[in-house]
């Protein structure tokens, strides 16, 4: 049982990871997350070359270690196709978050909602998963069968709840004006 309530905790954690890369208005490091450059032939996401901070609520600032790696992480915010256009800034690289448009908003709400469901039949699997265990498992009674099942599917309920409020929290993230 344990070991599927971890399963369960790992899908939840992959719907937040998920959520974090939506940005929502405000500008936050983690929008960049999936990025990656070629670093010394290793595709090696920015974070883990550069410095991203947040100087102001729609910019974030990047300030790689290596002044060589500018254009390069320049090329790469530009190839990922997230919307964000950077600005070389001697040294850094400025990315200015355009404001957005209602239609955007919409958008947004429905990749979240996409990330949500993508969640949901996670956790459902690993349910399927766990009841199949059991009743392949000739040692335990039907009584005790059914009372894991039980168990599994509270525990199913609980983690389906948690993913329902995190969509509702950025739902309401995201439609906020």
């Amino acid at each position: 049982m344990s070991e599927y309530s971890e399963k369960m905790d790992k899908a939840i954690e992959a719907t937040e990871r998920e959520f974090s890369k939506i940005r929502a208005g405000q500008a936050s490091p983690a929008i960049l997350n999936g990025v990656r450059i070629d670093y010394y032939g290793t595709p090696t996401p920015i974070s883990q070359v550069a410095k991203i901070s947040v100087p102001e609520p729609r910019m974030l600032l990047v300030t790689p270690w290596e002044k060589q790696l500018v254009d390069t992480i320049d090329k790469a915010i530009l190839a990922a196709n997230i919307g964000l256009t950077p600005m070389k800034d001697g040294n850094c690289i400025r990315v200015t978050l355009p404001i957005l448009t209602t239609e955007r908003r919409k958008e947004l709400a429905k990749i979240a909602r996409k990330h949500a469901e993508d969640g949901r039949v996670a956790i459902r699997n690993i349910r399927r998963d766990a009841n199949d265990a059991l009743k392949k498992n000739k040692e335990i009674s039907e009584d005790e069968v059914k009372k894991q099942q039980d168990e599994i599917q509270k525990a199913t309920d609980k983690a389906i709840a948690q993913i329902d409020a995190l969509l509702a929290e950025k739902e309401a993230d995201i439609l906020k004006v």
